[in-house]
């Protein structure tokens, strides 16, 4: 198959440039500066907005020369109106399909074309695209992500064939796992007035009646620069970088975004018990607390409740796996799960296998009493310690990668959180006592405040 005008034009500019010397493209020339100062909220980190509302943030790391660009649309599956899920995840797919002047089979092309690589995800709060390349070729990702951003074209045809795709992802990822679907009817139960509480790639049903006219609606209403976050790390100039981006996304015309406000949920609701029967061989426990995260406004709990996780689940000697599996050897495996990193409230998650002869009640139980433990009795400066070197340890390693220096700010953006958050956890995390982590264990982690799902085997027919 031969490629559209728009992908000839793409890689032959691209392979000529390439050919030259110099390691980088040549950047145009523009006739004004940029429209905002530039500044520095981050080491290392420069952010400017055009006048569009796009939000550009650039990232240099030399340390390979591969550049990787992400652009973050700040939508998602909790902005879904009711009966219509699974929108944002379905438009993810369609942005891989035709636009002007490059066809559904270029993409993929022109990137491994030059030995890269392209993709995307869709989560409750943000949509993002991605392209990374080597960085003589970066240009090529923003034109690719400006020309879609605006002229994505939709046809009946191509918007058929991709729901059976999805279909069959669904049935994949989720009616066919059997822990995937318990977990979905457990978001449901613990966050029922809440858009999260909802799957990101829709219901069967919800799938089954989109139409080409609501991905349509969805694209003209979000799809637009002062919605989206551009971020751009790796072997990059960042004066250069940002005449490219002017040149490619400058002309974009704004939206008229409607007002939204911050996913919340009840805390505090009264205990809830589920039962799930699935095709399992063994017994599991889903047990969720609904709590603040930063992106709730209360940072001092968020880290409270980050080191309290780590204190009783951060590795052999965390409370978890002293005391349940090798003190009482109740348990034959127990994790927790909490995102501090949320637009809005989040839950505390654990998940737990039982011993033979362990009934999920007794399993239940036990977990509670070693919480119970750790914010009514007596935490440890070394467990303190442990839990804060922990946590700053996964942020060091995170942070080796560009594809994760990329999405950590990404995110950040999306969620409406301070570029400089993370580079500030050491501090805050210092600012945490004791006593705000018992605390703030005291007011979540409670039974009024918990979901709890027991999932079975089902019976043999």
């Amino acid at each position: 198959m031969k490629l559209s005008p728009l992908a000839l034009s793409l890689i032959t500019a691209i392979s000529v440039s390439a050919c030259h010397s110099v390691p980088n493209h040549s950047a145009p020339t523009v006739d004004e500066p940029p429209t905002k100062p530039i500044h520095q909220p981050s080491q290392h980190l420069i952010t400017h907005t055009l006048d569009n509302g796009l939000t550009v943030i650039i990232k240099p790391d030399t340390r390979a020369p591969i550049v990787m660009t992400q652009i973050w649309y700040d939508v998602g599956s909790s902005d879904e109106p009711v009966g219509k899920g699974g929108m944002s995840h379905f438009l993810e797919h369609m942005m891989f399909k035709d636009a002007k002047g490059i066809s559904s089979h270029d993409y993929q092309r022109l990137i491994s074309h030059f030995g890269g690589d392209i993709n995307a995800f869709t989560s409750s709060e943000y949509t993002a695209y991605y392209e990374s390349l080597p960085a003589n070729q970066y240009p090529l990702a923003l034109q690719i992500e400006a020309n879609r951003m605006t002229n994505l074209i939709l046809t009946p045809e191509e918007v058929a064939t991709e729901k059976e795709v999805i279909k069959e992802e669904r049935r994949l990822r989720t009616d066919d796992n059997p822990m995937a679907k318990a977990y979905e009817e457990f978001l449901a139960a613990a966050l029922p007035d809440s858009p999260l509480g909802r799957p990101v790639i829709g219901s069967m049903a919800d799938i089954d009646g989109l139409s080409l006219d609501d991905l349509q609606a969805w694209y003209d209403k979000w799809y637009a620069p002062n919605n989206a976050t551009l971020v751009m790390v790796g072997d990059i100039d960042a004066d250069e970088a940002m005449i490219w981006v002017k040149k490619y996304f400058g002309h974009l015309k704004p939206a008229s975004l409607p007002k939204r406000t911050r996913p919340t949920h009840a805390t505090h609701r009264g205990y809830q018990q589920l039962t799930s029967h699935q095709s399992v061989q063994v017994p599991s426990l889903i047990m969720g607390f609904n709590v603040p995260t930063l992106g709730s406004g209360d940072a001092k709990q968020a880290h409270a409740l980050s080191l309290l996780a780590d204190i009783a689940d951060g590795g052999l000697s965390a409370r978890f796996e002293h005391r349940l599996i090798r003190q009482m050897q109740l348990l034959n495996s127990v994790s927790i799960s909490y995102d501090m990193l949320s637009k809005g409230d989040g839950l505390f998650m654990i998940s737990a296998t039982p011993r033979d002869g362990v009934t999920l009640a007794d399993a239940e139980a036990a977990i509670m009493t070693v919480l119970s433990e750790i914010y009514e009795g007596q935490i440890s400066d070394q467990e303190l310690a442990r839990a804060r070197t922990g946590l700053l340890s996964s942020l060091t390693f995170s942070a080796d990668s560009i594809d994760n220096q990329a999405i950590t700010l990404g995110s950040l953006a999306s969620l409406g959180l301070p570029l400089d958050t993370l580079d500030r956890l050491p501090k805050d995390l210092d600012t945490i006592k004791k006593s705000d982590i018992q605390t703030t264990g005291k007011a979540y982690l409670t039974q009024d405040n918990l979901t709890t799902m027991y999932v079975l085997p089902k019976a043999a027919p």
